[in-house]
C-alpha cells in the first residue's frame, strides 16, 4: 500500500510517505511558510520514493487541534489532492499523534498525557493508554487552562508536547508524583500519523476527500484587535 500522510498543525511541516514496507519522510521547521513549501515537498517526497500522485492509496491528515492556520491547510491539501486523483483520505487526531510518537520515542512510554500549547494562556489535552495493541482514550481532547487540568487517576504517566515545554511548572503540580517522564519537545508528526492511519485505510473505512475537516476544539478564529496588539496568537 502507498500512503502520503501529513501534518502542519505546529510550526513543524512533517511529511512521511510509505511505499510498500519502505517509509520516506521529510520534517523541517516551516515557521509560517508551511503553505509555500508544502506542495513542493511533497513533489519531491514522491520523487524520492519513485512514485506519482496517482500511484497512492490514500492520504492522512493531522486534523488538529493545533494552529488554525496549520490545520487548514493540513485539511486543505488532503482535500484538494484527494479530490484530484479520487484518494480517500483519513484524519487523525494531533493529540493521539503525539501520544504515538512519544511511544514510538520509548515503547515503554504507553500513558501518555498529550498536551500541546494553545497560546493565549491554555493548552489543548488529551489522555491516551496503549491496551492490546491499540490506543484507548482515557480523556477526551480539551482546551483548558494548564492549572486547571482534568483529574487523572494512577501513576507512571508521560507528559508529552508544547503544552510541557511551555508549562512545565503548573503541568508537573497538577499531576504531582504521577509522572514517569516528561517528552516536552515532542511534536506531532507525519510518521505517528501514517501508522496510526494505516490500519483504517486496511479495512477500508477512509473516507471521501469531501470530509477532510479540521479539529479545532476551540470556537475562536480570531483575535480582537487589542489581543493581536498584545502579541497573542491563536
Amino acid at each position: 500500500m502507498n500512503l502520503l500522510a501529513l501534518d502542519t498543525s505546529t510550526e513543524y511541516l512533517s511529511l512521511a510517505l510509505l511505499k510498500g514496507a519502505e517509509t520516506f519522510t521529510f520534517d523541517v521547521n516551516a515557521g509560517q511558510t508551511h503553505s509555500q513549501i508544502i506542495l513542493p515537498q511533497i513533489q519531491a517526497l514522491l520523487n524520492s520514493a519513485d512514485l506519482q500522485l496517482k500511484d497512492l492509496h490514500g492520504i492522512a491528515f493531522g486534523a488538529g487541534p493545533g494552529s488554525f492556520t496549520g490545520v487548514r491547510i493540513a485539511a486543505g491539501v488532503a482535500q484538494g489532492l484527494g479530490f484530484g486523483s479520487k484518494l480517500p483520505v483519513v484524519s487523525i487526531c494531533t493529540l493521539l499523534a503525539l501520544a504515538e510518537a512519544a511511544n514510538e520515542k520509548n515503547a515503554e512510554h504507553a500513558k501518555v498525557i498529550a498536551c500541546l500549547d494553545a497560546r493565549m494562556g491554555e493548552v489543548y489535552h488529551a489522555v491516551y493508554a496503549f491496551i492490546e495493541n491499540e490506543w484507548q482514550t482515557v480523556i477526551e481532547p480539551g482546551l483548558y487552562k494548564p492549572e486547571a487540568l482534568p483529574v487523572l487517576a494512577g501513576n507512571g504517566w508521560v507528559g508529552a508536547g508544547s503544552g510541557w515545554q511551555t508549562y512545565p511548572e503548573q503541568l508537573s503540580t497538577v499531576y504531582d508524583g504521577q509522572l514517569q517522564a516528561t517528552q516536552p519537545a515532542l511534536l506531532p508528526t507525519a510518521s505517528a500519523i501514517l501508522k496510526l492511519a494505516l490500519p483504517i485505510f486496511k479495512s477500508g473505512n477512509a473516507k471521501p476527500a469531501s470530509e477532510a475537516m479540521p479539529i479545532y476544539i476551540r470556537n475562536r478564529v480570531a483575535l480582537k484587535t487589542a489581543e493581536r496588539e498584545q502579541g497573542l496568537r491563536l
